[in-house]
């Protein structure tokens, strides 16, 4: 095998999460990216519902997703779509909270009905709208950050899986089938991988879980366009249906625990998500045009994992990002490029500590 390259930064991943670090490190830092699979976003980040929603997830997500706006905008990776979350009737109670938050307009079932006329309306009790949602070009963000690592001559190294990490000298050396690499700072972005990477380097995990979720492509009958529809969200997520290229995608928006590994739809999910989507919109499945499955991947809090671990010196956690990770990828860039400089994060001390490893190593929940 070729000599160790040196460099400053090895991330570890090619989704979201870490293409998007090795953009924001590169014009200033050595980086190379090293990702397992052919492609980029080959896992979760190829597989996301693609939707903007500023307000969604944990405060820190929240905050990095509304950093992550500006980029979007410029780079032209939005188009508007909104969301519109149904209560069935008898339900209107225990899902009440979904509607009191600021960012939902409630409206009635007319003018949910106006925007999307399937809708049963004879079985829903409420509707609200979440009109500052919107679709976001996954593929078009994507390829701006791997132009960006290319452009400031940073590496990105396909089919690269880590084989070993071990530290030793103050750097981390990885290698890979591509080859070998050493850096004083290793970035986890492995996703759903992430836990086994710490194993790799000699840590004990921190309980990260994947979970599945299924998401199935159907064709709309003759005369459906639904191409202006929100995005549909069942109450307390049960289920939601997105507008995508002239059909539909529906989802039971199940999290099923599962172990790491190239994830694919689950028929029975399916079928139940679809069987709820019915329930509420009057259109007739007759055939669903592809199935797929994604892996979404929470720490034990749900909250996601950003920062040094303290046991091992230039360990970097970028993980648990549980399905949030597109929306705020840009946002969480700058966060870490913070973190390693040693800067004032604009998250604040309270939220930068509420994603930081060691919290899971100091309340039981580690194994360690």
């Amino acid at each position: 095998m070729s000599e160790t390259m040196r460099c400053d930064i090895v991330v570890i991943g090619g989704g979201a999460a870490g293409l998007g670090v090795a953009a924001a490190l590169a014009p200033e830092a050595e980086v190379v990216l090293i990702e397992a699979e052919d492609a980029l976003g080959h896992h979760a980040s190829g597989r996301s519902a693609a939707l903007y929603e500023p307000g969604y997830g944990h405060a820190a997500i929240a905050a990095m997703s509304r950093r992550s706006r500006p980029f979007f905008e410029e780079i032209g990776a939005f188009t508007p779509r909104g969301l519109l979350v149904i209560i069935p009737k008898g339900e209107e109670e225990t899902h009440a909270g979904e509607l009191a938050d600021p960012r939902v307009r409630e409206i009635s079932v007319a003018e949910a009905r106006a925007l999307v006329p399937p809708l049963r309306s004879e079985v829903v009790g409420r509707c609200g709208l979440i009109e500052d949602a919107f679709d976001l070009d996954t593929d078009l963000m994507l390829q701006h950050f791997a132009r960006t690592i290319r452009r400031h001559r940073g590496r990105i190294e396909l089919g690269a899986p880590a084989r070993s990490l071990r530290h030793a000298g103050r750097l981390w050396h990885v290698e890979t089938p591509r080859g070998r690499f050493a850096a004083p700072i290793v970035i986890n972005a492995a996703g759903a991988w992430a836990d086994e990477i710490a194993r790799l380097a000699g840590l004990a995990p921190l309980g990260l879980q994947p979970m599945r979720r299924s998401v199935a492509r159907i064709a709309l009958p003759a005369g459906i366009d639904a191409h202006r529809w929100p995005m549909l969200l069942g109450a307390g997520e049960s289920w939601y249906a997105k507008p995508d290229a002239g059909a539909l995608l529906v989802s039971p928006a199940e999290e099923d625990p599962t172990e790491p590994h190239d994830a694919w739809a689950d028929d029975m999910r399916l079928a139940e998500g679809i069987a709820r989507f019915q329930e509420m919109i009057d259109i007739e499945v007759r055939r669903l045009v592809a199935s797929w499955g994604g892996l979404r991947t929470f720490a034990p809090d749900r909250v996601p994992v950003i920062g040094f671990d303290p046991r091992a010196e230039g360990f970097f956690w970028l993980a648990g990002q549980g399905g949030s990770g597109m929306m705020s990828a840009p946002g969480q860039a700058v966060l870490v490029g913070e973190m390693i400089r040693g800067t004032v994060s604009f998250i604040g001390a309270d939220l930068a500590a509420s994603i930081a490893p060691d919290r899971l190593l100091r309340d039981g929940r580690s194994p360690i």
